[in-house]
């Protein structure tokens, strides 16, 4: 079990990297069915002003501090509690190489037919062990119920213990959620990471990403679509933390730790 602890009003998994790992892994060698959100910013933002989404946010198994500004709001509401960031660009590669040590298979769903290639092929270069079960771009609309069925019969069959999403947010948290009870795996909402494993995107150095600066980098990637995303949403949330802020001081009764059993 990891323990939650809440940030705003989002129910956040602590601990450290190899903890996440050890109990993602669990959870799909136990075949059920679960989902394991990474949350950022403009996540705990949407779940702060999207009740449906703060539930789809606070059901998933495991809800990973994925930005430093999560991470570190553990802390800020939570009597000072280190927790470092656990993002899923980090996890992706380190989620692979334990699987193929466990022989747990894995599944991946999203993106593009090209990034998928390069995913699977870094994959075998690097982990030639590890069982790949499967892969899915599926189309970027939305599904017939008929089509969804097939897909979800499909990776079912398939049986991955892990079955990595990449939709885009919210839509994959919201794909998952919708999903869980149905298809038969651990499944995580990793976005960009496909990308990042694939090798078609660079991630800054280690030192600037503690600095904070990964949005400013992406925002620099891809102003168009990321403009409001970082600016308007980032602003909104240390907005909405110092209110919060203000109100535990005047005597706001505060949420307590919660465990994911």
């Amino acid at each position: 079990m990891l323990l939650k602890r809440y940030v705003l009003d989002s129910r956040i998994s602590t601990g450290t990297a190899p903890e996440f790992i050890d109990a993602i892994l669990q959870l799909g060698e136990a075949r059920c069915s679960a989902y394991v959100c990474f949350t950022n910013v403009h996540m705990l933002v949407e779940a702060h002003t999207n009740p449906g989404f703060q539930e789809v946010l606070n059901q998933a198994a495991i809800a990973a501090p994925d930005g430093s500004p999560i991470a570190a709001a553990v802390g800020w509401f939570n009597q000072g509690q280190q927790q470092e960031r656990v993002a899923g660009m980090d996890l992706l590669p380190a989620l692979l190489v334990e699987a193929a040590q466990r022989g747990q298979s894995v599944y991946f769903y999203g993106t593009t037919g090209n990034v998928l290639e390069a995913i699977v092929a870094r994959a075998k270069r690097e982990l030639p062990t590890l069982r790949i079960a499967g892969t899915h771009a599926p189309p970027f609309r939305p599904l017939t119920p008929e089509e969804d069925e097939a897909e979800v019969a499909a990776i079912n069959q398939a049986d991955p213990d892990l079955l990595f999403v990449a939709l885009g947010c919210p839509r994959q948290e919201n794909w998952m959620a919708s999903h869980h009870g149905r298809v038969r795996a651990c499944m995580l909402g990793v976005g960009q990471a496909f990308h990042v494993y694939a090798g078609l995107e660079r991630r800054l150095p280690v030192w600037a990403r503690r600095l904070w600066l990964e949005w400013a980098y992406r925002l620099w990637l891809e102003p168009r679509r990321l403009w409001r995303r970082y600016l308007v949403t980032n602003s909104r949330f240390v907005y909405i933390v110092l209110r919060r802020t203000v109100a535990q001081y005047v005597g706001r009764p505060a949420h307590s730790a919660v465990r994911y059993e």
